[in-house]
């Protein structure tokens, strides 16, 4: 039997290139063993930095496909996992215990489609294999978990009477001052009132080993915007804006707040790109078009996706049930999962925290 070449096979399987990072796998680290046994069978274990279910099949296919072609070789086994790794916050601050990164959706005007894109965010990242949860931080006006289909009047659970356990939606963890006030209840508080309850919410929470927590941003740039930028543990942060041009002065805005607090901004989302007519599928690009693309470049970051205004993504937020759950083999679905890896990529070329997170409560029943 022909001895198979390891060179070979290295060379192979560096034919595959990262849809995402546009590195071969080597460079990534991300090949973990290649196991050659006398018989010519080949086992090759890839271990991806970020959440990325949705191409591991692909990926498996073909690097199999180059492994088969190296003399020598009888057979290929290619097993893809994911490994997602906790990263340095803005300013050192310290992490949250049972949170690996915070990821904050944001937008310099409200009306954008910030908080529907946070729910199909964390949905999507969910999908591709990573362990979410989503923080309302939009005290004034809280609608995550309408958005989720959770009831009205639903409470947390607490422990010692003083933590709060996650709601369970969907897959995700979530918390939103929705949950502790009635649908009713006007917010008439200041900004440091505000700070503060975004603060205890994001710290008295027991969250479940997340690789992600997303949280929506309150709209627009001011001092509770900058105030949370500054005091909660922020990875990265997502803008999201339409094409009009009165939108993209505002999305500018936000970038720039979030890099006086030195949070990278991962990219932009460009919501309701195109209208699609639910009658007869015409396209029409309402708000303008290529807005997002130009501050990106603008601003050296990624257009993370375009997203279309189409009636269905409404409904199916109004009911609880958001597009990439109710319709996860949908073209929304799959562009909002398509941005999820983007985003999870992108933050995983991130520096690792190895600093300790806050400590974890022990809880006893005793």
């Amino acid at each position: 039997m022909t001895e198979i070449s390891r060179e070979a096979l290295e060379a192979a399987i560096r034919e595959y290139k990262d849809p995402y990072l546009e590195r071969d796998l080597y460079d990534l680290d991300a090949v973990k063993s290649v196991t050659v046994e006398d018989n010519g069978n080949v086992a090759v274990a890839v271990e991806l930095p970020y959440a990325s279910e949705g191409i591991a099949g692909a990926l498996r296919q073909l690097v199999g496909n180059a492994v088969e072609f190296v003399d020598g070789v009888n057979d290929v086994s290619v097993t893809v996992t994911q490994r997602i790794r906790a990263h340095q916050a803005q300013r050192d601050l310290q992490s949250i215990a049972g949170v690996k990164n915070i990821i904050a959706v944001a937008s310099g005007k409200g009306g954008v489609g910030k908080s529907t894109t946070a729910v199909n965010l964390a949905l999507a990242l969910s999908q591709e294999g990573a362990r979410v949860g989503i923080l309302d931080a939009d005290i004034y006006g809280p609608s995550i978990g309408m958005m989720l289909g959770i009831k009205e009047g639903t409470r947390p659970d607490t422990r010692e009477n003083k933590y709060f356990l996650p709601v369970q939606a969907h897959g995700l963890q979530a918390i939103s001052m929705a949950f502790l006030v009635t649908d009713k209840t006007p917010m008439v508080w200041r900004g440091p009132m505000v700070s503060g309850a975004v603060q205890q919410l994001l710290t008295q929470t027991l969250w479940d080993e997340l690789d992600y927590l997303i949280v929506d941003m309150p709209p627009g740039t001011g001092d509770i915007q900058l105030t949370l930028a500054q005091k909660v543990p922020v990875t990265g942060a997502v803008i999201v804006t339409t094409p009009q041009d009165i939108a993209l002065l505002d999305c500018k805005k936000g970038i720039e707040m979030f890099r006086k607090v030195d949070i990278p901004v991962l990219g932009v989302v460009e919501n309701m790109s195109v209208h699609i007519c639910s009658n007869c599928g015409h396209e029409e690009p309402l708000f303008g078009h290529g807005g997002g693309e130009r501050v990106a470049e603008e601003y050296s970051t990624l257009l993370l996706g375009q997203l279309p205004l189409h009636m269905t993504i409404r409904e199916q937020t109004d009911s609880g049930n958001p597009s990439v759950a109710a319709e996860p083999d949908s073209e929304v679905a799959r562009r909002y999962r398509d941005i999820a890896r983007r985003v999870s990529a992108n933050l995983s070329q991130r520096e690792a925290n190895l600093s300790a997170p806050i400590p974890s409560i022990s809880i006893s029943d005793d």
